[in-house]
This record gives C-alpha cells, structure tokens and sequence, in this order.
C-alpha cells in the first residue's frame, strides 16, 4: 500500500514536470508566433483550469492569430478582466476585425494606458489606434452599394475572373514585382506598379512610342512611403482607381480616387472610398466597366492566406450613404461588411437585370452583351458599334460627319412628310403655295442621300486601307 501511494505521488510529480515543460514549450511558441502548434496545449491546460486568467489569454490569443476572432472573445475577455494588459491588445484587434469599432476603441484605449502607465513605448500601438478610431468614423458612412455576386478564388491568379469589355482597357499581373498594369484600349497608354528605388511598390507609367514603349516614368504626384498598386484608369483619361498602403489606410491595403489636374499636370490628393468597398483587411483592384455597367474589386476579408473574394457590384451615379443614427445596427454592420450580399440587393429588378449582363460577361461572348451606339458594316468580317472601334481617325472624323448627316436627312424627311400631309388637306390655293418648298425639300434629301451614300464608301474605303 505504501508503495502505491509512493508510485502515485512519483506519477503526480511527473504529471506536474511534464505539464510545465509543455507550458514553457507553448509560451516560448507562441513568442515565436508559431500559434498553430501552441494553441492545442493552452486548450488543454484550460481544461484543467478554465478561470485561469493568462491560460484564457494565450488561448484567445492563438484562436484570433489562427483566425478565429469571434472564437477568441469570451477568452480575451476573461484575460482582459484580470487585467492581463495584452489580453487588452487581442480583444481590441478582434473587436476592429468584427466591425465592432466602439468596443475595439474601448479595449485598445485601454492596451494603450495600460503601457502608457508601465512607461512603455506606444508610438506603433498609437499607429494601430488611429485606424481602428479611422473606422468608427468611416462606419458612419457606409455607401450604399448593390452588389450583384461575389466568388472566392485563388489569390495568384484573381485577375483570371475579372471579365472586362474591351473599352475598359487591359488589367495584366507582373509576376517578378507582384504588381499589376493597366493598358488603355487604344494600347499607347501603360499605368503600372513595380518597386521603387526604396523598396516599396509606386505607379509608373509608360508611353507607346513607333515601335517599343518608352522608360517607366514615376507619376510623382502620387509618390508615397507606402505601397501602391492595382491601377485602373476610366475610359476618361481622368479618374484613377489604385490601393495602397498606409496611414490614410483602413487595413492593409485601401482603394483610393483620384483625378488628373490637366492644367497642373499632376494628380489631386486622392480619396478613400470608405466602406463598403474598404474593410481591416487587403481591399484592392477597383475596376469599373462602363460599357457592362459592372464594378469589380477583390478583398482577402475572412479568406485563407492563398484565397480572395471577388465583388461584383453596380456602379452609383451619385453616392448615397446609409443614414447611420436611424439604421438598424445590424444591417449597417452587414452592409459595411457585404456578408451577407443580399442585405444590399434591395431593388430585385435591378439585380436580375445586372446578373443577366454578368452571365453574359462571363461567358465571355462579347457579341450577347454589348452596348451597341450603332452599327456600321464595313466589310464581310468587320461590324463596328462605337467610335473607338474605329482604327483609322480619318474614317472616324468622316463617320461623325456621316452621323450628322443621316440625322440632318431624317430630319429633312419629317419635315417633308409634314407638307406632303399639309398638301393633301389643303384647298387649291393653299396647295400652290405649298408645291415650291415641297419641291425644294425634295431636292435637298435627294441631295443629302447622294452625300450619306458617298460618306458610307469614303468611311469604308479609310478604315481598309489604313495601317
């Protein structure tokens, strides 16, 4: 009997040493950031002891940095009671990744005079507390935004499901920088991002020349201590779409506007496109295809390390905000988040007809679904429907002329119809004095006629031969 109560306190002792090796095996772990392989252990020892305040920190630390935020609450928020100061730190970052910017504010405020109290450095924490106060600001003005589908896909190749007309220009990865580039339709216009001479990602942009494009030139206005990348230019020349990094930044990357001063030659201080669009994690690649009527961007928000949701919206004319006093907090948390995407899907007409467009986009069967201004033959191979399918500026200055003179001939043809009806009621007299100017109109669609069939070969005839 003795030895077995000496057996049982040598297995209770060993228990014990190999339970605090394991601790110290997890503590040092987690200070490496190696999470994963932690975390299973600190569950464990929470078994054994679910009020202990640092197991519930170190537990709810590895479940937020496996990406688990709203597993990791009830932990941090125990942690965070007994006044474990980093449990502060996790429960406000945890909170910001949620949308729930208050509380985040509340505990971060809190991790901050915590250390402030310790005499501790704050600077980057200070960093941290301004986007996270950037967020309850931006959350007050969350744009109301229909969007029409959103599918996840792999990061390496997300550019694959954007499915842009033609006129939108050309979106294309740099594989050796991991920047993008934007080609305009008519190909003599590159906008691209690559590293610069400090190491981070800016714009560049290049000029087609005869036969090659000229040097990447650094567009200076925009030039920042930050990362910047995936441009998109409207079919205006004007207005840039980018993302960058930052502190103007809500997370990693944020989407910003701009447009180009052509009188100072440069581009304006740029504009956070807020929420929606812009969320704590990597938001980018704002594109609008004005030709479909669709917008597209991709965000990593609740996606593994190697996947990224593409958004699928319908461009606003104007912006409209929802009303943050007099919204219900749920659909404004729903709506800033876009999950789910129906709470922003409230015009069903709208939706049905957009899904219609996209379907057709993605069948990539450009002939379904596009938005014809006219159509013009101009051989048994080519149909244009828009001036900018026009190669040759000569045929395109005469097709414009050929525009105005069909319209000219239709309004000839209205007005000589009119006093052929007028001719017809009229009594004799009325009649004679009709009979010259229906004569003179006569004459001058015959004439016009004549014209337009002659702009058609000429127009034909420019756009064939040209090179």
């Amino acid at each position: 009997m003795r030895r077995l109560y000496i057996l049982c306190l040598f297995a209770l002792g060993m228990a014990n040493s190999i339970s605090s090796q394991t601790l110290e095996q997890a503590k040092q772990q987690f200070l490496k950031g190696e999470f994963s392989a932690a975390k299973p252990v600190f569950s464990n020892l929470l078994k054994k002891s679910p009020s202990n305040s640092n197991y519930n920190f170190w537990y709810g630390a590895c479940e937020y940095e496996t990406g688990n935020a709203e597993n990791a609450i009830p932990y941090l928020q125990k942690g965070a009671k007994a006044k474990v100061t980093n449990a502060y730190k996790y429960l406000g970052l945890a909170y910001f990744d949620l949308y729930n910017f208050v509380e985040a504010e509340a505990s971060y405020g809190q991790y901050i005079a915590a250390l402030t109290k310790a005499k501790q450095p704050v600077e980057e924490e200070e960093k941290v507390f301004e986007k996270i106060k950037k967020a309850s600001r931006m959350i007050k003005g969350v744009e109301k935004v229909t969007v029409v589908d959103s599918f996840v896909v792999d990061k390496n190749r997300f550019l694959d499901s954007y499915h842009l007309s033609k006129p939108s220009g050309k979106l294309s990865m740099i594989s050796d920088t991991y920047g993008t580039s934007y080609e305009t339709e008519n190909g003599n216009n590159i906008l691209l991002s690559q590293k610069g001479p400090a190491g981070n990602m800016q714009l560049y942009t290049q000029i087609k020349l005869i036969n090659d494009w000229s040097k990447p030139e650094p567009v200076t206005s925009l030039q920042s201590d930050a990362d910047i990348n995936y441009p998109f230019l409207m079919t205006d020349g004007i207005t840039l779409y980018y993302s960058a990094t930052g502190p103007e930044s809500l997370g990693g990357y944020d989407m910003f506007v701009t447009r180009y001063d052509t009188e100072d030659r440069r581009y304006l201080k740029p504009d956070n496109l807020g929420m929606p669009f812009n969320s704590p994690f990597n938001d980018y690649m704002f594109a609008i295809d004005e030709l479909n009527n669709l917008g597209w961007f991709a965000s990593d928000r609740y996606q593994p390390n190697d996947k990224v949701c593409i958004y699928v919206f319908i461009p606003n004319e104007t912006k409209e905000v929802y009303d943050y006093e007099n919204t219900d907090p749920k659909l404004l948390h729903q709506a800033a988040l876009l999950s789910p995407i129906k709470v922003t899907q409230a015009d069903k007409k709208r939706v049905e007809d957009a899904k219609r467009v996209l379907a057709k986009v993605m069948s990539d069967n450009p002939e379904e679904h596009i938005k014809r201004d006219f159509e013009f033959v101009i051989d048994d191979k080519r149909t244009y429907y828009s001036l900018k399918d026009f190669k040759s500026k000569e045929a395109s200055k005469l097709y414009l002329e050929l525009s105005q003179k069909e319209k000219d001939f239709k309004s000839l043809c209205t007005q000589l119809d009119n006093k052929r009806d007028e001719y017809a009621a009229a009594v004799n007299e009325k009649k004679s004095s009709l009979a010259p100017s229906i004569l003179d109109l006569e004459k001058r669609t015959e004439q016009l006629q004549k014209e337009i069939n002659q702009l058609i070969i000429n127009v034909r005839n420019k756009e064939i031969t040209w090179k």
